[in-house]
């Protein structure tokens, strides 16, 4: 039965994402001429099954049991300091710690060859759209997690406060995927666009900028921000020849050779070329590598 709940619930869900999704694609497609059936669909729809299914409950346990080493001696100090700020306070800073430590991991999941291995999954896509945001090897899926939320945790933050928080990360995740060219205005100094995460995906520059998913302001602050003004015709996924099918993306990481494409931790910086179109961090500079 429980099993049961769990397919109906995934089937729901894709119901409902898609009623959302579907339209705002057709009507803003930051790519007018990609179907909605594009090259990969099942790939991804595979991995939509597998993170409603397994990907995700492994996840929820994964942070209980992290939530359960919170409760140490050390911590306790501290929680209860953060127990005595005002609500809003406490947010706020949660909020700036994931942020700022979900860009470092990033940025390093780029630069760590072991890390790498596992990013390169959701990076294979060649085009994007919200069902694509499920393509995400567990083990990315599951450090990044710990990633996002382990300062509230540390903090003392119980699961059930949090839920809300991941929930409207999980929804942005999908969107800043999306096949939709709908710029944010000021709203896109707090949180991602479409057209930023893009711009992450593209082949020939998904290692250099844009890593701060959710909030483009760590973006800015470390010199890696980059918004393409013209239209999206710059080609998606990794230039080295990748796993197409959903089981060998999961045993890519084991079974690439240790050469395939992907920045090791001695990758050199590289100044991408100005082209027009592009909006740097910092007028007349180019982003860095720190």
């Amino acid at each position: 039965m429980m099993a049961l709940g769990l397919i109906g619930g995934a089937a729901l869900s894709f119901v409902a994402l898609a009623f959302v999704f579907w339209p705002l694609e057709k009507t803003w497609a930051a790519r007018p001429g990609q179907p909605l059936l594009r090259p990969a669909f099942r790939t991804d729809l595979a991995y939509f099954v597998a993170q409603y299914l397994v990907f995700a409950p492994l996840a929820l346990y994964f942070l209980q049991s992290v939530k359960a080493l919170c409760h140490v001696d050390a911590l306790t100090g501290l929680q209860a300091a953060v127990a005595r700020q005002p609500w809003w306070l406490q947010a706020l800073e949660a909020v700036v710690l994931c942020d700022v430590l979900v860009y470092g991991f990033h940025r390093l999941c780029h630069r760590v060859d072991f890390l790498w291995r596992f990013h390169a999954v959701h990076h294979s896509a060649e085009h994007l759209d919200w069902l694509a945001a499920h393509r995400e090897h567990p083990v990315d899926g599951l450090l990044t997690q710990l990633a996002v939320n382990l300062p509230a945790l540390l903090m003392g933050f119980p699961l059930e406060t949090l839920a809300m928080l991941i929930a409207f990360r999980g929804m942005w995740a999908l969107f800043i995927h999306s096949n939709v060219r709908l710029p944010l205005g000021p709203l896109g100094f707090l949180l991602g666009s479409p057209e930023l995460h893009h711009w992450h995906h593209a082949r020939e520059r998904h290692t250099r900028h844009n890593f701060g998913n959710l909030a483009p302001w760590t973006d800015w602050l470390f010199g890696t921000y980059h918004r393409p003004t013209g239209p999206e015709q710059y080609p998606l996924g990794l230039v080295e020849p990748f796993p197409r099918r959903f089981l060998a993306q999961l045993c890519s990481p084991v079974t690439r050779p240790a050469d395939s494409e992907g920045p090791g931790p001695s990758a050199a910086p590289v100044t991408p070329p100005s082209r027009p179109g592009v909006e740097s961090a910092r007028p007349g500079t180019s982003p860095r590598w720190h």
